[in-house]
C-alpha cells in the first residue's frame, strides 16, 4: 500500500498510533528525538505508537508541530485521534478570505507588465494577471492537452502537448520542477505525492527523476526559456507564500512571479502591454 493510502485509511479509521508512528519515520526520528521535541517522555510516545494510550487534543497539538506538518495533516492526525481538525481548509471564494483575495490581486497587479499568477497545493493556476494571458497567449493557442489540465502548471509544463515542446531548455527547467515536486513530498504533501505520480508517467521523463536529489548548476537562478516562431522569452521567477496562515487552503498558495531573464524579453513584454 502507497504511503498516501495509508495515510488516508488511517485518518479515516481512527489509526492514530501508526498514522504518528508514519510521521515519525518520514521524518527519520527516533522515538527518544521526537519525545525530546515535543516535550514529552519517550514511554508516553511508545504507548502512543502502539496504541496502549490515547492523546489529548494538546498533546496531538503538540506532536503535529514537533513533526512540523502542514496543517491539512495535522487535521488528519486530529480526525485520525478522534478529534474535530482545528484549521479550516476554504477556498479563495469563501466570505472570510475575501480580504486575502484582495491582496492577492493587488500582488498581480504590481507586477505588471511582467507575468504573476497564484498556484494552489495541487500547482493548478487559481488567479493570472494580465500580463501572464498576454505573454503566454502565443504558446497556450498551441496546446493539445486534455482541458481540465490546462489550468495546472506542473502538467502544462510536462506534458508532451503542453508548454514542453516551447521550452528550449526543457531537460534542465523541468529538472529542476520535479525537484520541486519531491521536495513537496517529504514535506508531507499526500497532493504533491498523487501529483508526482502523474507527472511521471509521461513519457520522455528520465528514469533518475523519480528519486530526489540536490540540483547543481553554474546559474544562481533557472530560466525559462520559450521559443514558437520568432517569438523568444526567457523568463526567471520567484515563489511568494502568505506569512503564518492558519488556513490549511491558504498555506499551500503559491505566488509565482515572472521576471525578465534577458532585455529583449523586457521590451517585448512593454510592448504588449500597450
Amino acid at each position: 500500500m502507497s504511503a498516501e493510502a495509508l495515510i488516508s485509511q488511517d485518518a479515516a479509521m481512527g489509526h492514530f498510533s501508526s498514522l504518528l508512528k508514519h510521521w515519525r519515520n518520514v521524518r527519520r526520528l527516533t522515538q527518544i528525538e521526537l519525545a525530546g521535541d515535543a516535550n514529552v517522555s519517550a514511554r508516553h510516545l511508545c504507548f502512543l505508537e502502539t496504541g496502549r494510550a490515547q492523546p489529548s487534543r494538546e498533546m496531538v497539538q503538540l506532536l503535529g508541530s514537533a513533526l512540523d506538518l502542514p496543517l491539512e495533516e495535522r487535521n488528519a492526525l486530529h480526525v485520525a485521534a478522534g478529534f474535530v481538525p482545528p484549521y479550516g481548509d476554504q477556498g479563495l471564494a469563501a466570505d472570510n478570505l475575501q480580504h486575502v483575495r484582495q491582496a492577492l490581486d493587488f500582488i498581480l497587479r504590481q507586477q505588471e507588465p511582467y507575468p504573476a499568477i497564484v498556484i494552489d497545493g495541487r500547482w493548478d493556476v487559481r488567479i493570472r494577471n494580465e500580463a501572464s494571458g498576454r505573454l503566454f497567449k502565443t504558446f497556450r493557442e498551441s496546446f493539445e492537452m486534455e482541458s481540465d489540465l490546462t489550468d495546472n502548471a506542473m502538467h502544462v509544463v510536462f506534458h508532451p502537448k503542453g508548454l514542453r515542446q516551447f521550452i528550449v531548455n526543457w531537460d534542465e527547467f523541468a529538472g529542476q520542477m520535479i525537484q520541486i515536486l519531491h521536495r513537496e513530498v517529504a514535506q508531507g504533501s499526500r497532493v504533491a505525492a498523487q501529483l508526482l505520480d502523474e507527472i511521471m508517467s509521461y513519457p520522455g521523463l528520465p528514469a533518475e527523476w523519480r528519486l530526489p536529489r540536490n540540483p547543481a548548476g553554474s546559474s544562481p537562478v533557472m530560466t525559462m526559456q520559450l521559443q514558437k516562431a520568432d517569438l523568444r522569452l526567457a523568463f526567471f521567477s520567484t515563489f511568494t507564500t502568505l506569512a503564518m496562515p492558519t488556513d490549511a487552503a491558504l498555506q499551500k498558495l503559491k505566488i509565482e512571479c515572472f521576471y525578465p531573464a534577458d532585455g529583449a524579453t523586457a521590451v517585448k513584454a512593454r510592448e504588449l502591454a500597450l
